[in-house]
């Protein structure tokens, strides 16, 4: 018999089709199912139609309501189509066929942060323990979704290495003192680079030296060393500050002494220049007279030498001895609070000896010329 003859054996292989009365009976199992759900099995065929539409609504109104979602701001949907991205939803509501479809929600505002710590070699082969934070955000929803399997150990890592880089060009005091900020933007920037060749993602805000010493071993040592550093500014400090107040002083003093030195210049050139127009008026009065012009040089020179002298030594004529006469004692003035008659005894004792030394003088003048004279 043909295996396409009625009531034959319709596989040519010789083996029993039952796909589809297994297939109606699934269906009459599930349709029982929801007329028992519904109200039992009663009302004929009308009744079954009416109850399958009514399911099917529901089940078509449960996977519409199940399509929808709500993007937040600062949120970006991921959309994928059979496990596979289609494309990105910005904030709002959407709505996408489920089972075909899903999305996944990442939220770009959000700043995230990891901490790590870690011994690193610096250029001059020390050891610094290094305690860094790195600050991101999202720039690319699907990168940070599809291309990294675990994106805080892929940026721990990545962070890791830069830093290690930064400071092996660095050497230790640099790092540990003042190079902090300019360690941490140089690892910024290099972080930023690596995770670009990645495709992450990611977008790093900020990396923050959190504290960088070195190891507990050493690290009195290192404090000696820092404070005398410390001690080695303020000593420059206080000598800049001593050299600003000190130069101005010096130049000020300079140019006194030299206003000083201009001013004592002008004034010996004048006295010069009187003194040499006195010679010339006291010459054309030597050619008038010479020798009234000699002797009144003469007293006016012994005036000039004996007027601030406070004793005189007089030699008298025809004798051994040399009359002493103490100037100063004589000439001092004496202030007396007594009587008058005191005072007037004082006036005639002082009188007195004015003429006995007018009388020395005039002795000793006449004796001076004539010794000139010879």
């Amino acid at each position: 018999m043909a295996w396409n003859e009625p009531n034959g054996n319709k596989d040519p292989w010789g083996r029993k089709s039952n796909t589809s009365s297994e297939l109606d009976n699934a269906l009459n199992d599930l349709n029982k199912y929801f007329r028992n759900l519904l109200g039992g099995t009663s009302g004929g065929s009308n009744s079954n139609k009416k109850n399958t539409t009514i399911i099917g609504v529901i089940i078509l109104t449960v996977y519409l309501l199940s399509g929808i979602y709500i993007v937040n701001d600062g949120e970006r949907g991921v959309v994928l189509q059979f496990g596979e991205f289609s494309n990105i939803t910005m904030p709002g509501p959407h709505w996408i066929p489920r089972i075909i479809q899903k999305a996944e929600i990442v939220d770009v505002s959000k700043i995230r942060s990891i901490q790590q710590k870690a011994q690193m070699l610096t250029e001059d082969e020390n050891i610094v323990s290094v305690n860094f934070a790195i600050q991101y955000d999202i720039k690319d929803a699907s990168d940070y979704i599809f291309n990294l399997r675990d994106p805080d150990e892929t940026l721990s890592a990545a962070g890791e290495s830069s830093i290690r880089e930064v400071l092996g060009k660095n050497k230790m005091d640099f790092v540990i003192t003042e190079g902090r900020e300019t360690i941490a933007s140089d690892t910024k920037i290099l972080l930023q680079s690596v995770l670009d060749s990645y495709g992450a993602g990611i977008n790093v805000q900020t990396v923050n030296i959190l504290e960088a010493q070195p190891p507990e071993q050493v690290q009195d040592a290192f404090s000696d060393a820092i404070r005398a550093r410390e001690d080695e500014q303020r000593y420059i400090n206080e000598a800049e500050a001593y050299r600003n107040e000190i130069i101005p002083l010096a130049r000020g003093k300079a140019v006194q002494i030299i206003e000083e030195a201009k001013a004592y210049r002008v004034k010996l050139i004048k006295s010069a220049e009187g003194e040499a127009l006195r010679f010339s008026k006291l010459y054309k009065e030597y050619k008038k007279s010479p020798e009234v012009t000699r002797e009144r040089l003469y007293i006016e020179s012994v005036e000039s030498v004996l007027g601030s002298s406070t004793k005189v030594m007089i030699d008298i004529d025809g004798g051994n001895n040399l009359l002493y006469l103490p100037l100063d004692k004589i000439l001092e003035p004496r202030m007396q609070n007594s009587s008058t008659g005191i005072n007037s005894e004082n006036s005639s004792k002082n009188s007195s000896l004015s003429n006995k030394i007018q009388n020395s003088r005039d002795g000793f003048n006449l004796r001076k010329r004539d010794l000139y004279s010879e």
